[in-house]
């Protein structure tokens, strides 16, 4: 309500998140103010130059091409348009058994807060930023679409 006449997408992966998204967000999407859509990071359904912010929560360690799909992102942001990633499990050596468990449980890998700046970088982004929770091992990495 605050957003005023923003719209909201929702993508997912998953067939079976996408149907539960959609039923949380019934009303919603029946306003026309959210949508839910399945699809892929790696292949975006969306005009270049779409969207001011793309956010991507407890994702990345499943994306095919980590770089290749924050390029992907960076063609659907409008010119300083935000891309911030925000995850629970960086590559930290008080967490490494921790998440080397999750890694084999659900075939995903993680990085160093270091290498999502390179990420960010090397996908074209700037004024990157890199905010670590260190106590509980979440990584929030920001960057802007020049």
């Amino acid at each position: 309500k605050k957003a005023g006449g923003g719209k909201t997408y929702g993508i997912d992966y998953s067939e079976d998140c996408v149907a539960v998204a959609r039923k949380i967000n019934r009303r919603l999407i029946k306003e026309g103010r959210v949508e839910i859509l399945h699809g892929s990071v790696a292949s975006l359904s969306f005009p270049n130059d779409s969207f001011d912010l793309v956010t991507a929560v407890e994702t990345y360690y499943f994306w095919p091409d980590l770089i290749k799909n924050l390029r992907e992102i960076r063609r659907v942001l409008k010119p300083g348009g935000f891309v911030i990633l925000i995850n629970e499990a960086y590559r930290h050596d008080k967490f490494e058994e921790r998440n080397a468990k999750w890694a084999r449980m659900g075939d995903f890998i993680y990085h160093l807060p270091e290498e999502f700046r390179e990420f960010l970088g090397d996908a074209g982004y700037s004024s990157i930023q890199i905010d670590v929770l260190e106590s509980k091992n979440w990584i929030t990495a920001i960057g802007v679409k020049k």
